[in-house]
């Protein structure tokens, strides 16, 4: 078979690729109408996880792993935004690691919009203005981000998906390495390079900004300045990249959680984690109860911080992930004997591990 004859194959191949996937988008528009009827959300993670696993279980190695999920990452978004065209707020601004978490977890076919600052994710969600929001919770060389866990204790939204994401540091400047005399980054993004800094800028004023991406743009605007942020950041706004991967961990991730107004139904064949935030009793032993009915009813605690509850010197807030669903059985029978003796107990949503 000569070349013409295998391109003609193809464009017959797409052509029975795009009506295949115009009668998905068409049954998924069928399904939102069902859904709007019944009040329920159209982006159901659970659902995806399924979707995801049939796929993969059906591929047997044939096509890349990584290519067929982004393939369906977009079959997927294009088939949401049939049902609803979502909006989607994200701490911003554009070409932050939290806009392409975002992207990675819904895709190119919703809407997003940038929020300055992590309240302002949670209020335009609270608002309508936003079907949801994606924030920043933890990253594996620095640990929590403080100011999503503080709002997430007192916000009325659910956590309803988690997204981890590899993160690579750029440094980022116009100017040379040796006319460098600021370095600009917001703090997480720092203490993850905290030690390479140490080594190759010993000396260097560092200045804490809002986001990563307020850094590049900095650096764009002056030479002396260097950020610390992503590649697609510095290509967005098109200021050079100095050294790439400058984080001290390689293997650097951070997770970021997906909140909404509505929880996450459970389903079958799905693995779920919770998310709870705790107080505690002033008293001898009582870090020791409140753990105690996790391991009665067999639950693995995935994470647990503390955070000063600001309505008592030393007093604290524990949040607690583990693995399992709000609706198991046995975690409920560990939440009701919590409720006896905590003065408080909130869920902060149930999501697809």
């Amino acid at each position: 078979m000569d070349k013409d004859s295998i391109r003609k194959k193809i464009d017959s191949i797409d052509t029975e690729i795009l009506d295949l996937l115009t009668a998905r988008i068409s049954c998924a528009k069928e399904i939102g109408k069902m859904k709007s009827e019944n009040g329920e959300d159209v982006y159901v993670p659970s659902r995806e996880i399924i979707v995801f696993k049939n796929i993969l279980a059906k591929n047997s190695g044939r096509i890349d792993e990584s290519a067929l999920r982004a393939i369906y990452r977009e079959i997927i978004s294009a088939s949401i935004s049939a049902e609803k065209k979502l909006m989607v707020a994200y701490l911003g601004p554009k070409a932050t690691f939290t806009q392409q978490a975002a992207v990675k977890n819904f895709g190119s076919s919703v809407d997003y919009r940038p929020m300055p600052s992590i309240p302002d994710v949670f209020a335009s969600v609270e608002s309508g203005d936003a079907d949801y929001g994606v924030i920043p919770i933890e990253n594996s060389t620095e640990g929590a981000v403080f100011h999503s866990m503080d709002m997430l204790r007192d916000s009325s939204l659910y956590i309803v998906g988690q997204i981890y994401m590899p993160i690579e540091h750029c440094l980022i400047s116009r100017g040379a390495i040796d006319d460098i005399r600021k370095v600009c980054s917001k703090d997480q993004a720092i203490g993850q390079c905290r030690e390479w800094l140490r080594r190759n800028l010993s000396g260097i004023e560092i200045e804490y900004v809002e986001s990563t991406t307020v850094a590049v743009k900095m650096a764009r605007d002056n030479p002396d300045i260097a950020a610390i942020g992503s590649l697609i950041a510095a290509e967005y706004y098109g200021v050079p990249v100095i050294e790439h991967g400058i984080q001290d961990k390689k293997n650097n991730q951070t997770r970021f959680l997906v909140i909404g107004k509505n929880f996450t139904p459970r389903s079958a064949g799905v693995r779920y984690k919770t998310s709870l935030v705790l107080s505690v009793n002033d008293r001898p032993g009582a870090l020791y109860d409140m753990l105690l009915p996790f391991n009665r009813m067999n639950i693995n605690l995935t994470r647990i911080e503390s955070r000063p509850s600001k309505q008592k010197v030393w007093s604290y807030y524990f949040f607690i992930d583990f693995e399992g669903h709000w609706e198991d059985e046995n975690v409920r029978a560990a939440i009701a004997e919590l409720q006896k003796t905590l003065p408080m107990v909130k869920w902060l949503g149930s999501y697809p591990m």
